[in-house]
């Protein structure tokens, strides 16, 4: 009988300090990288998106032309707005998973662009805005409920000086309630 109390206690040792007896657990977003949205910021060619992300679905056809692709991995696969003119995009909105981790998203854009140039709070939601990191202005907004996670990720111009007339970025269109389908 002490035997077997000897050796289950053992057993049971081994498999409370054992790191296999536990499984290891990643959110979603560990492997999300802002190179993954790289291809869409303004300035960039928007043939060298659709080499990357597929033709995309053109929402709206104009001088400023609107496309909607896809970012997609193994656990997730979200919406990206552009638009777009002579080959060149001026303006992106990326709509985020919501089971993204908001700290680890928004400190990638931090250890990316520097800390912040704008911080809104309002209840459970936050908005944050980088100026003029190289000519682009970056939009983060996140919120919390339970836990916090991003809502939407935006770049467009940092100033409408050479962007065609009558332009209006995704997120003032989407903020002002515009439809650009």
């Amino acid at each position: 009988m002490k035997q077997f109390r000897l050796i289950l206690f053992l057993m049971l040792t081994l498999a409370f300090f054992s790191e296999s007896g536990y499984p290891q657990v990643k959110a979603p977003n560990y492997n999300f990288s802002l190179d993954s949205l790289a291809f869409f910021l303004p300035g960039k060619s928007l043939i060298e998106a659709q080499k990357k992300y597929g033709k995309g679905t053109i929402l709206k056809k104009g001088p400023i032309t609107t496309y909607r692709f896809y970012v997609a991995q193994i656990r997730y696969k979200f919406p990206v707005i552009i638009q777009a003119s002579q080959g060149k995009i001026i303006d992106m909105f990326a709509n985020l998973p919501t089971y993204f981790l908001h700290d680890i998203f928004h400190q990638s854009l931090i250890n990316r662009y520097g800390k912040q140039d704008i911080y809104k709070k309002k209840e459970g939601g936050a908005v944050y805005t980088w100026k003029n990191k190289d000519g682009i202005r970056h939009t983060y907004s996140g919120t919390c409920t339970i836990t916090c996670f991003p809502i939407y990720y935006s770049a467009g111009p940092a100033t409408s000086a050479g962007a065609p007339g009558g332009f209006k970025t995704l997120l003032l269109q989407f903020y002002s309630q515009e439809s650009v389908f």
